[in-house]
Protein backbone atom coordinates (compact mmCIF):
# COMPACT_ATOMS: atom_id res chain seq x y z
CA UNK A 1 0.00 0.00 0.00
CA UNK A 2 1.36 3.41 -0.97
CA UNK A 3 1.29 5.47 2.22
CA UNK A 4 2.26 8.65 0.38
CA UNK A 5 -0.69 8.80 -1.99
CA UNK A 6 -3.44 6.70 -0.41
CA UNK A 7 -6.61 8.81 -0.26
CA UNK A 8 -9.52 6.35 -0.42
CA UNK A 9 -11.10 4.63 2.60
CA UNK A 10 -9.00 1.80 3.94
CA UNK A 11 -10.14 -1.70 3.12
CA UNK A 12 -8.75 -4.99 4.33
CA UNK A 13 -8.04 -5.91 0.71
CA UNK A 14 -5.65 -2.94 0.54
CA UNK A 15 -3.63 -4.37 3.42
CA UNK A 16 -3.61 -8.05 2.51
CA UNK A 17 -0.73 -7.89 0.04
CA UNK A 18 1.53 -6.14 2.55
CA UNK A 19 0.65 -8.56 5.35
CA UNK A 20 1.29 -11.59 3.15
CA UNK A 21 4.61 -10.17 1.96
CA UNK A 22 5.64 -9.59 5.58
CA UNK A 23 4.98 -13.28 6.27
CA UNK A 24 7.61 -14.07 3.64
CA UNK A 25 10.05 -11.56 5.14
CA UNK A 26 9.64 -13.00 8.63
CA UNK A 27 10.08 -16.61 7.50
CA UNK A 28 13.22 -15.81 5.50
CA UNK A 29 14.55 -13.77 8.42
CA UNK A 30 14.12 -16.72 10.78
CA UNK A 31 15.82 -19.02 8.28
CA UNK A 32 18.79 -16.65 8.18
CA UNK A 33 19.01 -16.38 11.98
CA UNK A 34 18.77 -20.16 12.41
CA UNK A 35 22.12 -20.69 10.70
CA UNK A 36 23.89 -19.29 13.79
CA UNK A 37 23.90 -20.65 17.31
CA UNK A 38 21.97 -19.03 20.15
CA UNK A 39 24.90 -16.82 21.20
CA UNK A 40 23.17 -15.80 24.44
CA UNK A 41 25.86 -13.22 25.26
CA UNK A 42 24.29 -10.99 22.61
CA UNK A 43 21.28 -10.48 24.87
CA UNK A 44 23.06 -10.23 28.24
CA UNK A 45 23.77 -6.72 29.60
CA UNK A 46 27.29 -6.08 30.88
CA UNK A 47 29.02 -8.79 28.87
CA UNK A 48 30.25 -6.63 26.00
CA UNK A 49 32.34 -3.59 27.07
CA UNK A 50 31.51 -0.33 25.29
CA UNK A 51 33.87 2.62 25.09
CA UNK A 52 30.96 5.07 25.29
CA UNK A 53 29.88 3.63 28.65
CA UNK A 54 26.71 1.98 27.31
CA UNK A 55 25.38 -0.44 29.94
CA UNK A 56 22.93 -2.56 27.95
CA UNK A 57 23.37 -5.73 25.92
CA UNK A 58 25.16 -5.97 22.60
CA UNK A 59 21.78 -6.25 20.84
CA UNK A 60 20.52 -3.11 22.61
CA UNK A 61 23.65 -1.20 21.58
CA UNK A 62 23.44 -2.45 17.99
CA UNK A 63 19.74 -1.50 17.77
CA UNK A 64 20.55 1.99 19.03
CA UNK A 65 23.31 2.44 16.48
CA UNK A 66 21.24 1.06 13.59
CA UNK A 67 18.20 3.15 14.44
CA UNK A 68 20.31 6.29 14.74
CA UNK A 69 21.28 5.86 11.10
CA UNK A 70 17.82 4.82 9.95
CA UNK A 71 16.26 7.83 11.68
CA UNK A 72 18.55 10.15 9.72
CA UNK A 73 17.10 8.82 6.45
CA UNK A 74 13.53 9.34 7.84
CA UNK A 75 12.60 5.66 8.32
CA UNK A 76 10.55 6.43 11.41
CA UNK A 77 8.58 9.20 9.79
CA UNK A 78 6.72 6.49 7.90
CA UNK A 79 3.46 5.61 9.72
CA UNK A 80 4.20 1.87 9.48
CA UNK A 81 7.66 1.98 11.11
CA UNK A 82 8.31 2.08 14.86
CA UNK A 83 11.72 2.31 16.57
CA UNK A 84 12.84 0.14 19.48
CA UNK A 85 14.97 2.96 20.92
CA UNK A 86 14.39 6.63 21.77
CA UNK A 87 16.14 9.99 21.50
CA UNK A 88 16.75 9.51 17.78
CA UNK A 89 18.20 12.26 15.56
CA UNK A 90 16.18 14.28 13.08
CA UNK A 91 16.29 13.21 9.41
CA UNK A 92 18.82 14.78 7.08
CA UNK A 93 16.39 14.33 4.17
CA UNK A 94 13.38 16.60 3.55
CA UNK A 95 10.20 15.53 5.30
CA UNK A 96 7.70 13.55 3.23
CA UNK A 97 3.98 14.30 3.30
CA UNK A 98 2.26 11.02 4.13
CA UNK A 99 -1.46 10.54 3.71
CA UNK A 100 -3.36 11.05 6.97
CA UNK A 101 -4.59 7.48 7.25
CA UNK A 102 -4.18 6.80 10.96
CA UNK A 103 -5.54 8.74 13.91
CA UNK A 104 -2.71 10.18 16.06
CA UNK A 105 -1.70 7.63 18.70
CA UNK A 106 1.19 6.45 20.88
CA UNK A 107 0.69 2.69 20.62
CA UNK A 108 4.05 0.91 20.52
CA UNK A 109 4.57 -2.69 21.68
CA UNK A 110 8.20 -3.05 20.60
CA UNK A 111 9.38 -3.75 24.16
CA UNK A 112 7.07 -6.78 24.27
CA UNK A 113 8.18 -7.89 20.80
CA UNK A 114 11.87 -7.76 21.73
CA UNK A 115 11.29 -9.60 25.00
CA UNK A 116 9.33 -12.39 23.31
CA UNK A 117 11.86 -12.68 20.50
CA UNK A 118 14.94 -12.89 22.70
CA UNK A 119 13.44 -15.05 25.48
CA UNK A 120 11.32 -17.50 23.50
CA UNK A 121 11.90 -17.33 19.75
CA UNK A 122 15.71 -17.37 19.51
CA UNK A 123 16.28 -20.19 22.04
CA UNK A 124 13.74 -22.36 20.21
CA UNK A 125 15.01 -21.40 16.75
CA UNK A 126 18.76 -21.76 17.17
CA UNK A 127 21.14 -24.48 18.23
CA UNK A 128 22.37 -24.00 21.79
CA UNK A 129 25.89 -22.70 22.30
CA UNK A 130 28.14 -19.91 21.05
CA UNK A 131 29.80 -19.81 17.62
CA UNK A 132 31.34 -16.32 18.10
CA UNK A 133 29.29 -14.92 15.18
CA UNK A 134 27.78 -12.25 17.40
CA UNK A 135 27.74 -9.47 14.83
CA UNK A 136 26.18 -11.62 12.11
CA UNK A 137 23.62 -13.13 14.48
CA UNK A 138 22.63 -9.73 15.88
CA UNK A 139 22.27 -8.35 12.35
CA UNK A 140 19.75 -11.10 11.61
CA UNK A 141 18.05 -10.43 14.95
CA UNK A 142 17.47 -6.81 14.04
CA UNK A 143 16.08 -7.75 10.65
CA UNK A 144 13.64 -10.15 12.33
CA UNK A 145 12.66 -7.62 14.99
CA UNK A 146 12.01 -4.89 12.44
CA UNK A 147 9.87 -7.19 10.31
CA UNK A 148 7.90 -8.43 13.33
CA UNK A 149 7.39 -4.86 14.54
CA UNK A 150 6.10 -3.69 11.17
CA UNK A 151 3.78 -6.72 10.88
CA UNK A 152 2.33 -6.30 14.36
CA UNK A 153 1.91 -2.52 14.21
CA UNK A 154 0.15 -2.90 10.87
CA UNK A 155 -2.71 -3.82 13.15
CA UNK A 156 -3.36 -0.08 13.35
CA UNK A 157 -4.22 0.01 9.65
CA UNK A 158 -6.38 -3.11 10.06
CA UNK A 159 -8.19 -1.47 12.97
CA UNK A 160 -8.71 1.74 11.02
CA UNK A 161 -10.15 -0.19 8.08
CA UNK A 162 -12.60 -1.92 10.41
CA UNK A 163 -13.50 1.38 12.07
CA UNK A 164 -14.11 2.93 8.63
CA UNK A 165 -16.39 0.09 7.56
CA UNK A 166 -19.93 1.58 7.54
CA UNK A 167 -21.31 -1.80 8.61
CA UNK A 168 -19.45 -1.69 11.95
CA UNK A 169 -18.56 1.98 12.44
CA UNK A 170 -21.38 2.90 14.83
CA UNK A 171 -20.85 -0.28 16.82
CA UNK A 172 -17.16 0.50 17.27
CA UNK A 173 -17.93 4.08 18.32
CA UNK A 174 -20.32 2.78 20.97
CA UNK A 175 -17.83 0.24 22.31
CA UNK A 176 -15.01 2.79 22.31
CA UNK A 177 -17.08 5.29 24.29
CA UNK A 178 -17.79 2.57 26.86
CA UNK A 179 -14.14 1.56 26.97
CA UNK A 180 -15.22 -2.05 26.46
CA UNK A 181 -11.98 -3.82 25.57
CA UNK A 182 -13.48 -7.30 25.60
CA UNK A 183 -16.28 -6.36 23.23
CA UNK A 184 -13.84 -4.66 20.85
CA UNK A 185 -11.56 -7.70 20.92
CA UNK A 186 -14.46 -10.04 20.21
CA UNK A 187 -15.74 -7.90 17.34
CA UNK A 188 -12.42 -7.57 15.55
CA UNK A 189 -11.47 -11.26 15.97
CA UNK A 190 -12.07 -13.54 12.99
CA UNK A 191 -11.07 -17.09 13.91
CA UNK A 192 -11.60 -18.40 10.37
CA UNK A 193 -9.15 -15.86 8.95
CA UNK A 194 -6.63 -16.67 11.67
CA UNK A 195 -6.79 -20.39 10.88
CA UNK A 196 -6.28 -19.71 7.16
CA UNK A 197 -3.25 -17.59 8.05
CA UNK A 198 -1.73 -20.38 10.13
CA UNK A 199 -2.31 -22.94 7.40
CA UNK A 200 -0.72 -20.62 4.83
CA UNK A 201 2.31 -20.28 7.10
CA UNK A 202 2.67 -24.08 7.34
CA UNK A 203 2.70 -24.34 3.56
CA UNK A 204 5.14 -21.47 3.16
CA UNK A 205 7.64 -22.95 5.60
CA UNK A 206 7.46 -26.26 3.75
CA UNK A 207 8.44 -24.41 0.57
CA UNK A 208 10.73 -21.59 1.76
CA UNK A 209 12.35 -23.60 4.51
CA UNK A 210 13.65 -26.42 2.33
CA UNK A 211 17.35 -26.97 1.90
CA UNK A 212 17.15 -27.77 -1.80
CA UNK A 213 20.76 -28.96 -1.93
CA UNK A 214 20.13 -31.72 0.59
CA UNK A 215 16.64 -32.42 -0.71
CA UNK A 216 17.82 -32.89 -4.29
CA UNK A 217 20.21 -35.58 -3.08
CA UNK A 218 17.27 -37.36 -1.52
CA UNK A 219 15.12 -37.02 -4.61
CA UNK A 220 17.84 -38.35 -6.89
CA UNK A 221 19.12 -40.96 -4.49
CA UNK A 222 17.27 -43.29 -2.17
CA UNK A 223 13.79 -42.18 -3.15
CA UNK A 224 14.45 -42.72 -6.85
CA UNK A 225 14.12 -40.45 -9.86
CA UNK A 226 10.80 -39.04 -11.02
CA UNK A 227 9.42 -40.94 -14.00
CA UNK A 228 7.28 -39.73 -16.88
CA UNK A 229 4.08 -40.27 -14.91
CA UNK A 230 5.20 -37.92 -12.18
CA UNK A 231 5.88 -40.78 -9.77
CA UNK A 232 9.15 -41.76 -8.16
CA UNK A 233 11.04 -44.94 -9.02
CA UNK A 234 12.32 -46.41 -5.81
CA UNK A 235 11.34 -47.87 -2.50
CA UNK A 236 10.10 -44.73 -0.74
CA UNK A 237 6.46 -43.63 -0.91
CA UNK A 238 5.22 -40.01 -1.09
CA UNK A 239 4.76 -40.18 2.68
CA UNK A 240 8.46 -40.96 3.07
CA UNK A 241 9.25 -38.04 0.77
CA UNK A 242 7.16 -35.74 2.97
CA UNK A 243 9.11 -36.92 5.99
CA UNK A 244 12.40 -36.28 4.14
CA UNK A 245 11.28 -32.74 3.38
CA UNK A 246 10.25 -32.22 7.00
CA UNK A 247 13.65 -33.36 8.26
CA UNK A 248 15.49 -31.00 5.89
CA UNK A 249 13.59 -27.81 6.70
CA UNK A 250 15.97 -25.05 7.75
CA UNK A 251 13.43 -23.69 10.24
CA UNK A 252 10.93 -25.62 12.34
CA UNK A 253 7.43 -25.36 10.88
CA UNK A 254 5.81 -25.60 14.29
CA UNK A 255 8.00 -22.78 15.62
CA UNK A 256 6.83 -20.38 12.90
CA UNK A 257 3.18 -21.31 13.37
CA UNK A 258 3.49 -21.03 17.17
CA UNK A 259 5.19 -17.64 16.79
CA UNK A 260 2.16 -16.32 14.95
CA UNK A 261 -0.47 -18.14 16.99
CA UNK A 262 0.96 -17.33 20.43
CA UNK A 263 2.55 -13.95 19.84
CA UNK A 264 2.08 -12.19 16.48
CA UNK A 265 -1.70 -12.55 16.25
CA UNK A 266 -2.38 -11.69 19.94
CA UNK A 267 -0.01 -8.70 19.86
CA UNK A 268 -1.53 -7.47 16.60
CA UNK A 269 -4.99 -7.60 18.15
CA UNK A 270 -3.67 -5.83 21.25
CA UNK A 271 -2.40 -3.05 18.97
CA UNK A 272 -5.79 -2.93 17.24
CA UNK A 273 -7.68 -2.65 20.54
CA UNK A 274 -5.36 0.04 21.96
CA UNK A 275 -5.55 2.00 18.73
CA UNK A 276 -9.34 1.86 18.64
CA UNK A 277 -9.67 2.87 22.29
CA UNK A 278 -7.79 6.08 21.40
CA UNK A 279 -9.60 6.53 18.08
CA UNK A 280 -12.06 9.13 19.40
CA UNK A 281 -9.47 11.13 21.36
CA UNK A 282 -8.49 14.67 20.43
CA UNK A 283 -10.31 17.78 19.18
CA UNK A 284 -9.96 16.85 15.50
CA UNK A 285 -11.27 13.31 15.58
CA UNK A 286 -11.60 12.10 11.97
CA UNK A 287 -14.97 10.89 10.81
CA UNK A 288 -15.72 8.31 8.16
CA UNK A 289 -13.75 8.96 4.99
CA UNK A 290 -15.70 9.18 1.77
CA UNK A 291 -14.62 7.64 -1.52
CA UNK A 292 -12.95 10.86 -2.63
CA UNK A 293 -10.68 10.78 0.38
CA UNK A 294 -12.48 13.57 2.25
CA UNK A 295 -13.69 13.21 5.84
Amino acid sequence: MDLLSHTTPLKLEDLRETLIRLEDTIIFGLVERAQFKHNSEIYTPGVTPFEDGFQGSFLDWFLKEIEQVHAKVRRYQSPDEYPFTSNLPEPILPQLEYSHILHPNNVNVNDKIKSIYTKFVVPALCEAGDDSNHGSAATRDIECLQALSRRIHYGKFVAESKFQDPKYHDKYVEMIKKGDRDAIMETLTNKAVEQKLLERLRLKVEVYGQDLGKLSGTLNGSTGAVNGNGKTNGSHSPDHHALDVEKKLRVDKKLVVDLYEKYVIPLTKEVEVEYLLARLDGPNTPKLMSNNGQS
